[in-house]
């Protein structure tokens, strides 16, 4: 999925689930800086940048208010390109209006 992303990605914002070294290691061989606090039960703790793990919840707002959409949160749709365009047409009259 990073693969087919558009342009450069510097960080990677993610929650505690995907606390795990093998992804960590993988976004550091790619020049991409995790930005994932470390679980409760970890023996080293890890560290992570606070300020920019607290602007996750804009991701997050983002993505409820597009399942507000029925068509986007259930999936009708069997192709990838008429989903896409679902999305698209979620995302402009979600934040334009």
């Amino acid at each position: 999925m990073l693969a087919e992303a558009p342009g450069r990605i510097r960080r990677l914002a993610a929650d505690k689930g995907y606390d795990v070294d093998w992804l960590r290691t993988d976004l550091r061989a790619k020049s991409i800086t995790p930005v994932i606090p470390g679980k409760r039960g970890r023996k080293r703790r890890i560290r992570h940048d606070k300020r920019r793990y607290r602007e996750r919840w804009r991701i997050e707002a983002t993505f409820n208010r597009l399942k507000d959409f029925r068509r986007v949160a259930t999936r009708y749709d069997k192709l990838a390109r008429n989903y896409a365009s679902a999305v698209a047409l979620a995302a402009v009259i979600a934040f334009w209006c």
